[in-house]
C-alpha cells in the first residue's frame, strides 16, 4: 500500500490533498508543482541521453571510416612501392632487348596500375619547377643553381602522391639554393 493511500485511510491529508464531496482528490498544488519539475527533469534526461547516443553514434561511424580509410591507405602505399619498382625496371629495359609485342605488354600493365590507382581516388603531386611545400615535398637533396630561383623543386627522385585529397607519400626532391657567393 502507498504512503497516499495510508494517509488517506488513517484521515491524513497533508501531502496527498483532500478529498472533496464528490470523492475525487484534490491535490495539493506544492505537490503539482513537484511532479510537474520531475517531469521536466527526466524528460531533460531523456533528451541528453538521446543526444549522447547520437553523437556515440556518430564518433563510431566516424571512426569505422578512418579505421578503413586508414587500411586502404597501407595498401595503396604497398601498391605504389610496386608500382614504383615496375617503373624502374621498365625504365631499365633497352628497346631492343626485347621481343616485339613485350614493350607494349609491359607498358599496357604500367596503364592498368595507374589506372587502378587513379579509381581509387590516388593522384600524383606536381612537384618539379614548383615551390618547396613541406607538406607535400621531402627535400632530399639542396643544390646550388642559378637555373632556378632559391626553394624551388629541381628534381624528383620519388614521385609522391596523394588519396582522396591528403597526402598519402610526399615526393622525394632536389630543391635548388643560391649559389654560395666566391669569398
Amino acid at each position: 500500500m502507498s504512503e497516499q493511500e495510508r494517509q488517506l485511510e488513517d484521515g491524513g491529508h497533508e501531502a496527498a490533498g483532500e478529498v472533496d464531496g464528490t470523492g475525487t482528490e484534490q491535490v495539493d498544488s506544492s505537490v503539482l508543482d513537484e511532479a510537474l519539475r520531475e517531469k521536466d527533469q527526466f524528460r531533460s534526461l531523456a533528451q541528453r541521453a538521446q543526444a549522447d547516443l547520437e553523437n556515440y553514434k556518430r564518433r563510431a561511424a566516424d571512426e569505422r571510416e578512418e579505421i578503413r580509410r586508414f587500411g586502404q591507405s597501407q595498401v595503396i602505399l604497398k601498391v605504389l612501392a610496386v608500382a614504383d619498382d615496375f617503373g624502374r625496371a621498365l625504365e631499365m629495359v633497352p628497346e631492343d632487348a626485347v621481343a616485339p609485342g613485350w614493350r607494349e605488354g609491359l607498358d599496357l600493365v604500367r596503364r592498368r596500375i595507374d589506372h587502378l590507382l587513379e579509381t581509387e581516388g590516388v593522384t600524383p603531386i606536381e612537384a618539379r619547377g614548383r615551390p618547396f611545400e613541406p607538406a607535400e615535398h621531402e627535400a632530399v637533396f639542396f643544390e646550388e643553381t642559378s637555373e632556378f630561383e632559391p626553394g624551388r623543386v629541381m628534381s624528383v627522385i620519388r614521385n609522391g602522391y596523394r588519396h582522396n585529397g591528403r597526402v598519402l607519400r610526399a615526393a622525394q626532391v632536389t630543391v635548388s639554393k643560391s649559389p654560395e657567393a666566391a669569398g
